[in-house]
């Protein structure tokens, strides 16, 4: 049977002009010979940093750039969303949009039209559905176009940064439905900087770096050996420039780090040990009642801990504006050994409205020393929990007659 995606040797450079003539002085290798297969069915995550080509290559596979150099072959009718309402036309109604975009893919109108209740449904553009989408705003854009891209049920679907647009809720429904479509057989080709939605969505994972394909196989050791080589930040994370620190025009994220039991920033922490995660964002105006909370997720991609500041006297009140210091504690023997990831967050209530939710926006290793001390004793064979705490016990013994 043949692969879903087939790629040998692809490469991509792009010109780099120096100076303000009109030659170019350099070349920037995008990708470079990158050779793989997926098979149909799969879902596939890529990772890697900025600037890694990760991009570059669905691009090249949705046929919108060509290779410098190698061949793709894609087996199968091919959806993609590559950007915010990429393909459509903007003088056209959000419901003609629709139509045209289920026609590029080959599909009959009736096939569009059986479709059309649950893509307006699942967009939650219905009341500007006939208005033109030029003036949509991103989010609508993006609820549109997604909903059209996983509703017209291509053989192998091409998504990069879906999750880059939108609120909690809407990614959410994004990812449930990639998943139903990956179970219902189709092949997706996922890009996020979102190491748990990787995680969650997809079996097979690619790290790509610098253009290279440096590993692909199973995603949890794809992801493990991304974070472990230092292709994610550990341990600490600053923004020096507020205005283009994370967040919005209300709230910004400075700072955050892991500090070990002795007050130090550390990559690492021993799990028989407390430790304690901070962080710092600016509140830039008075009167808000805001909500910080702290996500940790394990290398798999599962939400083991969620905390907001509850147990604070700032809690439900107004702050001021100013520089805000969170300090979370966490007990020693609470953690399993693993990679962790932290995703950190600043939403005001009523109605509900996210400032600020930085996604893996530091990882850590948590580590065992097996010395008898810690929640395992003296058990050493493997265990593989999602946490470990150690618990009250009692056990009594009693002669058996």
């Amino acid at each position: 049977m043949r692969p879903a995606i087939s790629a040998r040797g692809l490469s991509k450079r792009f010109p780099i002009q120096r100076g303000k003539g009109p030659g170019y002085a350099d070349w920037f290798l995008a990708l470079d010979d990158l050779s793989f297969d997926i098979d149909a069915g799969q879902a596939v995550g890529i990772v890697g940093h900025n600037g890694a080509g990760k991009s570059t290559l669905l691009k090249i596979l949705a046929r919108i750039v060509p290779p410098t150099s190698g061949r793709a072959e894609l087996n199968g009718r091919v959806g993609s969303l590559l950007e915010a309402g990429a393909g459509f036309h903007p003088e056209l109604s959000g419901r003609d949009n629709i139509f045209l975009a289920g026609a590029v893919l080959g599909m009959k109108e009736a096939e569009i039209r059986n479709r059309l209740d649950a893509i307006v449904d699942f967009s939650g553009v219905s009341e500007f559905l006939d208005s033109p989408v030029k003036h949509y705003s991103s989010g609508m854009y993006m609820r549109l176009a997604f909903a059209v891209a996983a509703h017209i049920e291509p053989e192998i679907l091409l998504v990069d940064e879906v999750l880059a647009v939108g609120d909690a809720q809407f990614q959410k429904k994004c990812l449930q439905r990639m998943e139903n479509l990956s179970q219902s057989g189709q092949t997706i080709l996922f890009v996020s900087h979102s190491i748990q939605a990787v995680a969650r969505l997809c079996t097979r994972a690619m790290w790509i770096d610098r253009g290279k394909l440096l590993m692909e196989g199973p995603v949890a050791e794809v992801i493990a050996g991304y974070l472990k080589a230092g292709a994610a930040k550990m341990g600490e994370r600053v923004w020096p420039d507020g205005p283009h620190a994370p967040g919005d025009e209300f709230v910004r994220l400075r700072q955050i780090r892991v500090a070990n039991a002795e007050g130090q920033t550390a990559s690492s922490i021993n799990i028989g040990e407390e430790f304690s995660i901070e962080f710092q964002y600016d509140a830039l105006c008075g009167g808000m009642v805001l909500f910080p909370a702290l996500r940790l997720y394990n290398e798999w991609g599962t939400e083991i801990i969620w905390s907001t500041d509850s147990g604070s006297p700032q809690h439900g009140q107004r702050g001021q504006a100013g520089r805000h210091h969170c300090i979370v504690r966490f007990p020693r023997n609470l953690f399993a050994e693993g990679l962790i990831s932290v995703t950190v967050s600043v939403t005001t209530l009523c109605p509900t409205r996210s400032h600020l939710a930085e996604q893996d926006a530091i990882h850590f290793q948590a580590t065992e020393i097996q010395d008898g001390t810690t929640a395992r004793g003296d058990y050493t064979d493997a265990i593989t929990s999602a946490l470990r705490p150690m618990l009250d016990w009692s056990v009594r013994v009693e002669p058996v007659s």
